[in-house]
C-alpha cells in the first residue's frame, strides 16, 4: 500500500463523519460561513494556515517551490428540501448539498491531511474551499480576482456522478461540461380583458409562443453540432382567469458545448423572441445572464487524473465519461491554466441511481476516501514525483 493509501486510510471514518456533518449543516452560495469555518479549523489543527479568500471561500498552501498544483473543492448547497432520510438529513429548512459539494470538501480536506503529512513533497499544493459553483456568476471568478492561480501550473477537480459505480472515476479529454447562460425573457402590453383580446397584445398568447417556438426556431439557426439547448424553467403570468396580464415572464438556460455558439447564441435567441411577439402587439425585453464556459479538460491533466485513479483504485477504475449539458465554474479555472475535472462514482453497485440536484441524492460514503486518495495522488503525480 503506497503512503497516500495508508495516510488515507488512517483518516476514512474522520472524513465520513465529515461529511455527515457538513451534509447536515449545509450553506446557500456565498453563505457558507459555517463549512468554511468547520473546513478551516480542521486543516488549522494539522498545522496548516488556512487563509480567507472570496468571504466564505478558503485557499491552503501546502510545501514550498515554484512548482505548484491547485485542488479545487466547491462547497456551497441548494434551495431544495433534503428528503435522503438519513441521520445527518439537512438541519436547514429548504437547504440540501443535492449535488455532492459535501463530498467534494471532505475529499479536499483528507487530500490536504495526507499532503502535509508527506516527507518531502516536491513542490507545492494549493488547496481552493470555493463558495457559490451553484449560481452565476459563479465564486470561481471571486476567488480567481483573489490571486488563488498565481504561481500555479495546473488545477484539478472532482464532481460526484452518481450514474457511476463507486470506484469507477470518468474521465474525458476535451469538453466535459457545455457552456451555460441563463435567458429571462419579459413581455408587456396594456393588458385587458379576456372576452376582448382583439383589443391588446396577449401577453399570455405570446409567452406560449415563446415557451414553444423559441428552442424549435433556435435549432434551425445554429448548428446542431455545437449541442445547443435551451430550456425554460419558470413561466409567470396574470392572477386572474378573465384578464389579460400586462406582463409575463419565461425564464430558463441556454447550453451549448461549443464556446463560439455560447458567445453568439444569446444575440439569437433575442431576434428570435423579438420576431414572433412583434405581430402580437408585445413587447419584448431579453436579458441573457452569463453563466459559465464548458470545462475543457486538458490532455495531459486528464493523464494524471487517470493514472492517479489507476494508483489508488485499480487497473480498471477509469470509464469515459459522457458529455454533459450541465454547467460548472470551475471551467473559469482551465481559462487561465491547464487542469481537469474527473467525474467520481458514487452509486453503490447493483443500487439505485440517483440524479444530482433532487433532494433525495444518497451516495456511497466509500466514494469520501476514494476522492482524497485520488485528488492527493495526483497532485504528487503532477508535481512530477510518480
Amino acid at each position: 500500500m503506497s503512503r497516500v493509501q495508508a495516510l488515507v486510510a488512517e483518516l476514512d471514518d474522520e472524513l465520513v463523519a465529515l461529511r455527515r456533518d457538513l451534509h447536515a449543516h449545509p450553506g446557500l452560495a456565498r453563505a457558507e460561513h459555517r463549512t468554511r469555518d468547520t473546513v478551516a479549523e480542521r486543516l488549522a489543527a494539522a498545522g496548516l494556515e488556512p487563509v480567507q479568500v472570496a468571504g466564505t471561500g478558503l485557499v491552503v498552501d501546502i510545501g514550498t517551490g515554484d512548482n505548484r498544483v491547485a485542488l479545487r473543492a466547491d462547497m456551497d448547497a441548494l434551495a431544495v428540501p433534503d428528503t435522503c432520510g438519513a441521520p445527518w438529513q439537512s438541519t436547514v429548512p429548504g437547504v440540501a448539498h443535492a449535488c455532492g459539494h459535501d463530498v467534494h470538501t471532505a475529499a479536499l480536506v483528507g487530500a490536504g491531511l495526507v499532503l502535509s503529512a508527506l516527507d518531502g513533497l516536491p513542490g507545492g499544493v494549493r488547496l481552493v474551499f470555493q463558495p457559490a459553483e451553484e449560481v452565476q456568476p459563479g465564486g470561481s471568478l471571486d476567488v480567481m480576482a483573489g490571486g488563488v492561480l498565481e504561481g500555479v501550473s495546473a488545477v484539478y477537480a472532482l464532481h460526484c456522478d452518481p450514474t457511476l459505480d463507486v470506484g469507477q472515476v470518468g474521465t474525458r479529454i476535451g469538453a466535459i461540461t457545455s457552456a451555460s447562460n441563463e435567458v429571462h425573457v419579459t413581455l408587456t402590453s396594456a393588458g385587458g380583458h379576456t372576452s376582448r383580446p382583439y383589443l391588446t397584445g396577449d401577453v399570455v398568447f405570446a409567452l406560449g409562443q415563446v415557451v414553444t417556438c423559441v428552442p424549435s426556431v433556435l435549432s434551425r439557426r445554429l448548428d446542431p453540432r455545437w449541442g445547443v439547448n435551451l430550456t425554460w424553467g419558470t413561466v409567470h403570468a396574470g392572477q386572474a382567469v378573465n384578464a389579460i396580464p400586462a406582463t409575463g415572464t419565461v425564464a430558463g438556460t441556454l447550453r451549448t458545448l461549443e464556446v463560439s455558439a455560447w458567445e453568439h447564441a444569446g444575440e439569437q435567441v433575442r431576434q428570435i423572441v423579438d420576431a414572433l411577439v412583434s405581430p402580437l402587439g408585445v413587447a419584448a425585453q431579453v436579458r441573457v445572464v452569463t453563466g459559465v464556459p464548458p470545462v475543457v479538460n486538458d490532455a495531459a491533466a486528464t493523464q494524471v487524473l487517470e493514472q492517479a485513479a489507476r494508483d489508488v483504485v485499480g487497473p480498471d477504475a477509469v470509464v469515459l465519461a459522457e458529455q454533459s449539458l450541465g454547467g460548472e465554474d470551475f471551467a473559469w479555472y482551465l481559462t487561465a491554466v491547464p487542469g481537469a475535472m474527473a467525474r467520481l462514482g458514487t452509486r453503490t453497485p447493483g443500487g439505485r441511481t440517483y440524479d444530482l440536484h433532487q433532494g433525495d441524492l444518497v451516495i456511497d460514503e466509500r466514494a469520501v476516501g476514494l476522492g482524497a486518495r485520488l485528488l492527493a495522488r495526483a497532485a504528487v503525480l503532477a508535481l512530477g514525483d510518480g
